[in-house]
């Protein structure tokens, strides 16, 4: 931006710009701000200026961002809220945190690994009020609102912080009643003949099975073309195996239990990969985070660093093979 504008301008014309999006006027930011429509429209085109590229077209009903003004805005949001940031985290330095914390975390990962460590959060920090919505599609973490994510699969570069929690390797399992009925397939050919449960992600997709050569090479395999069941929930497809229904693909942490106990055999374990996915933990770029964000952060990361069902490691299910 260009030395034209003083800092404390910046400011406004950016606050301006926010709300004028946000509201779909220039009178209703103006309201918003408790100043005219006319200085909104200053303040955004003085910005527009400074920048050198048009963030909103205008007619006299509506505001339409342009492409460089919703990758304006994103930004923008972060910036304000940075803003916010500095000012609660100056006054609440001595503070135990508190507040309120909206996580995003995908249904399965919530419900069996999320939800039973939180009430051991809110008793570190009975300050604190917590907010989760198990959903497993990709949400806009800004735009939506949420202080972090918890996202799982092959996660791409962004402009988030990504802070790893584990490695979610997969596995081949099926129950003893099923493979006492159907046999334990040994090889790829043998498991095409079997009965098979696939999964499909949101996107619609169906996840893919991969198998290791004994020369070293990968080879991808499509379930959908023999499964019997296709189901997009992970839980449901963990049900599907207990239910005998046939040889699914899940991840380590969700068998784990059931392997313990059981209720479901590895197969394929030599030849099977375990795939590159990951879980990782995703909030802004932000020069400060706000202490009950960054209380919430620092006790999931560490507890479930303690969890060893989220760390099996893949030698661990040679025993539980079928």
């Amino acid at each position: 931006m260009e030395d034209g504008l003083e800092s404390s301008q910046r400011v406004r014309t950016i606050l301006s710009f926010v709300q004028a999006a946000d509201a779909g006027s220039f009178a209703a930011a103006g309201r918003l701000l408790g100043i005219t429509s006319a200085a909104v429209s200053k303040n955004v085109a003085s910005l527009e200026k400074s920048l050198g590229v048009r963030l909103m077209n205008r007619t006299t009903r509506t505001l339409k961002l342009t492409e460089e003004g919703v990758a304006f805005l994103r930004q923008a949001r972060v910036a304000l809220e940075a803003l916010d940031t500095a000012i609660d985290t100056i006054a609440a330095q001595r503070a135990v945190p508190g507040g309120r914390v909206r996580i995003s975390t995908s249904s399965a990962f919530g419900r069996e690994h999320l939800l039973p460590v939180l009430p051991g959060l809110l008793s570190r920090y009975p300050a604190l009020s917590v907010e989760v919505d198990f959903d497993d599609r990709v949400v806009d973490l800004v735009r939506d609102g949420y202080d972090f994510v918890i996202r799982g699969g092959n996660i791409p570069d962004s402009s988030l912080v990504s802070r790893p929690i584990f490695r979610m390797h997969s596995v081949l399992v099926a129950s003893p009643d099923y493979l006492a009925r159907h046999g334990i397939p040994q090889t790829l050919q043998e498991l095409r003949a079997h009965r098979l449960i696939a999964r499909r992600f949101l996107s619609g997709q169906i996840a893919p099975w991969s198998f290791r050569a004994d020369n070293g090479s990968t080879m991808t395999f499509d379930p959908s073309d023999t499964a019997v069941l296709t189901l997009s929930a992970p839980e449901a497809v963990v049900e599907a195996a207990r239910d005998s229904v046939g040889i699914v693909q899940i991840g380590v942490h969700l068998a784990w239990k059931h392997l313990l106990s059981g209720a479901l055999k590895v197969v394929l374990h030599r030849y099977h990969s375990p795939g590159t996915y990951e879980m990782v933990m995703q909030y802004p770029h932000r020069a400060l985070m706000a202490p009950r964000i960054r209380a919430t952060v620092d006790y999931l990361l560490e507890t479930f660093a303690e969890n060893k069902s989220l760390h099996v490691p893949l030698e661990a299910l040679d025993a539980y093979v079928a």
